[in-house]
């Protein structure tokens, strides 16, 4: 079984950045595609970036395309999201979670199977 623990988030003020860290255990994240998803209250949970297994392919939300990089460390069993330029509506909860689909990047949440417990991410104005 695959556990996913999430790490990095807090308060920060608009324009900053962060950087969120996945650590995985249980089994080696080589063969997941990767994503990040958030949930702001009252909201569904959405899409944020997903990498492939290999690291070759990313996919990103167009509301944070050119501000928030995902990256992945097989030898560290590790999936980072780093997020630039951080805005209020960027506030949420972001989880991380894998997916056992490795020939495309999926984006829709109903394809990842394992989750984290999610992070808080709060962007002061």
């Amino acid at each position: 079984q695959l556990q996913l623990v999430e790490s990095g988030g807090g308060l920060v003020q608009a324009g900053g950045s962060l950087r969120l860290s996945c650590a995985a255990s249980g089994r080696t994240v080589t063969g997941y595609t990767w994503g990040w998803f958030r949930q702001a209250p009252g909201k569904e949970r959405e899409f944020v970036a997903a990498i492939s297994w290999s690291g070759a392919t990313t996919s990103y939300a167009d509301f944070v395309k050119g501000r928030f990089t995902i990256s992945r460390d097989n030898a560290k069993n590790t999936v980072y999201l780093q997020m630039n330029s951080l805005k209020p509506e960027d506030t949420g909860v972001y989880y991380c979670a894998a997916s056992t689909i490795t020939l495309i990047v999926p984006v829709r949440r109903e394809k990842f199977e394992y989750w984290g417990q999610g992070t808080q991410v709060t962007v002061s104005s």
